[in-house]
């Protein structure tokens, strides 16, 4: 049995994880037997109103907002490493891009939490597989990006992959179910909701990317 680190970056689409693919990963490792950890930073977010799409003046906790994903069982990302798991998988959600790093404001050049790049530096050295779904690929381009030059899908966005080329991706379009397998650095993408219209569609890019990490492990 395989066990995966989740990284959340909150809960709701506009400031955290998007919840749908957040379950939709939970799901595909679930029903393969394997387990999951939910991880996230220890840090705060400015929150959105998710019914009028606006910002609140709030601030919030990533990790207390990410627990409500994760039924209050959560790891924060400074207590672990990512050699702990078997593999590490994110969710998107615009948190990936504002949390998780800050590609949503500074575009390529953005930076990352300390605690996210560690974990996946990590579990790269390990030789772990790691999945990002929808816009999370761009942290896998700030992190990785100009040393590994990985192969990486956000769909079929220009602007959006141009700016993960700028980081030292190759970026490979995909429809929203489709995955791109960079086998050399162990490296699993799917589009999700960057351009899906159906929650079946987000559980069948979850589910194949999932499928792909799970071979990778074989």
């Amino acid at each position: 049995m395989a066990r995966f680190g989740l990284v959340l970056s909150g809960c709701g689409v506009f400031d955290g994880s998007e919840i749908q693919e957040a379950v939709a990963c939970m799901h595909a490792i679930d029903t393969r037997g394997d387990s999951y950890a939910c991880l996230a930073p220890d840090r705060e977010l400015d929150t959105i109103d998710h019914l009028t799409q606006t910002p609140t003046g709030e601030r919030r906790s990533v990790l207390v907002e990410a627990a409500r994903i994760a039924r209050g069982e959560i790891t924060s990302l400074s207590r672990v490493s990512g050699s702990d798991y078997d593999a590490i998988v994110l969710p998107g959600g615009f948190g990936a891009a504002k949390n998780l790093c800050t590609f949503a404001v500074d575009g390529p050049d953005c930076t990352v939490d300390e605690d996210v790049a560690r974990v996946l530096r990590e579990a790269h050295d390990a030789g772990r597989p790691i999945g990002f779904a929808c816009i999370a690929p761009a942290v896998a381009a700030a992190v990785f990006g100009k040393a590994l030059h990985p192969r990486l899908t956000i769909g079929t966005d220009a602007g959006t992959a141009a700016g993960l080329e700028k980081l030292g991706a190759v970026h490979e379009n995909r429809d929203p179910t489709g995955v791109v397998i960079d086998e050399a650095n162990r490296i699993v993408s799917t589009p999700c909701y960057m351009s899906a219209q159906r929650v079946s569609e987000v559980f069948e890019g979850c589910d194949r990317m999932v499928e792909a990490i799970k071979g990778m492990l074989a």
